[in-house]
């Protein structure tokens, strides 16, 4: 069958998902971003068992035990990939597995924004998978094979991700901790803490919107006092900090509240896109919870 041609205005009437990843160090309220998004239309994947933070949010959430977990729920999210094999873990035959499982996927219709948190515990599970597969173990000897391991478990992970990204009227949002360190030259760089190298330098490419969730300390000017810090969304690739960020929408700004609810309504704004980047003028307020 010839490939349908899709028109301009089919394309733009096509229910369309924002896909993210969100950044941050340990405590600094990642999590916390859930309570800014609609409870009722809202599900949490729980992979880090960590929703003491949250633990007042009234939505629904879902927590995967295994790598197995988290394949079959993309399935089950995004539906097949009618390009794979029978065998392969996003397939039509997979999928009719899963359903077996699942049950019926309108139920989850009702859900448009996937809150994934995070990332890092997903790669951890992953990785543990792919120690036990003939993969990470020498032909010859039959000993573990670290470099066969960590192969496998990048194949592993983008192939995760980019299924997810196929869920088309979904926004899903991930999680992940960032890690400081200081490069060969002594610098400070930022990188996000998954096992393995593969994910974290792809997975930029793979998302619509990369963001920093971080603490701004901003400078005073001469002879005044200390202006006090505050969290913000880093979105821009051009930022003094040096911290991980993409806006492929172009309508953000350098720094934006950390209110999820109003930064998807930014970015599915008419208004053009953004045509010069910089920093706004003041410091964004840090909105409240579910306003």
């Amino acid at each position: 069958m010839a490939l349908r041609i899709i028109t301009a205005d089919e394309r733009q009437a096509e229910a369309r998902g924002i896909k993210a990843v969100i950044f941050g160090k340990s405590g600094i309220g990642k999590t916390y971003l859930l309570l800014t998004l609609d409870e009722g239309s809202t599900l949490f994947i729980d992979l880090e068992a960590g929703d003491l933070a949250v633990q007042h949010w009234r939505g629904a959430s879902i927590r995967p035990r295994t790598w197995e977990d988290c394949r079959d729920l993309a399935l089950f999210l995004a539906g097949p990939n009618p390009a794979l094999r029978d065998d392969q873990p996003y397939s039509a035959a997979q999928y009719a597995r899963v359903l077996q499982t699942y049950g019926d996927p309108a139920r989850m219709d009702g859900f448009a924004t996937i809150f994934v948190d995070s990332i890092t515990v997903a790669g951890r599970l992953c990785f543990q998978w792919c120690r036990g597969q003939p993969e990470a173990h020498s032909e010859k000897t039959g000993k573990p094979d670290i470099r066969g391991a960590y192969g496998l478990h990048g194949r592993e992970m983008i192939a995760w991700l980019t299924h997810l990204q196929h869920a088309r009227g979904r926004n899903v949002i991930f999680v992940g901790i960032l890690d400081e360190k200081l490069d060969d030259f002594n610098r400070r760089v930022f990188v996000p803490q998954i096992d393995g190298s593969k994910t974290g330098l792809e997975l930029p490419g793979i998302v619509d919107q990369v963001m920093t969730l971080a603490e701004i300390k901003p400078d005073a000017a001469p002879g005044q006092p200390a202006l006090a810090s505050f969290r913000g969304l880093v979105c821009q690739t051009l930022n003094p900090w040096g911290y991980p960020a993409k806006d492929r929408s172009g309508r953000l700004d350098m720094l934006e509240p950390p209110h999820l609810g109003q930064l998807f309504q930014k970015i599915r704004s008419p208004s053009p896109p953004i045509a010069a980047h910089g920093a706004p003028s003041i410091a964004p307020p840090v909105p409240t919870p579910n306003t």
